[in-house]
């Protein structure tokens, strides 16, 4: 093999080795695949949580609008109403628990 040969071999392997890194770290390369595809995936995730949120609220809202008796859950548990023939019983806790015997 002459010298000449050695040169263009010696030449064409780094060349193909260059190749081989811009293909792998370059922009638009496979470490960048990577991310996107890990990005693409979290969004597939945060997309999946947000729709089941929509299809709860949705249902909360069909509830509102048409159940009586959720209604009246709701306004007792958020806003601590009672209804007329009913009475709350307050009591005290200091702490003590007396037992028995």
């Amino acid at each position: 093999m002459s010298s000449k040969q050695k040169i263009l071999l010696s030449l064409s392997i780094l060349i193909i080795f260059s190749l081989l890194l811009f293909i792998i770290f370059g922009d638009n390369g496979l470490v960048d695949l990577n991310l996107l595809k890990r990005e693409r995936d979290l969004l597939i995730e945060k997309n999946a949580k947000i729709t089941m949120d929509n299809l709860s609220l949705y249902r909360e809202i069909d509830r509102l609008e048409d159940d009586s008796g959720y209604i009246e859950d709701v306004v007792r548990r958020e806003l601590g109403l009672i209804a007329e023939d009913e009475v709350i019983f307050k009591l005290k806790n200091n702490g003590e628990h007396k037992v028995k015997k």
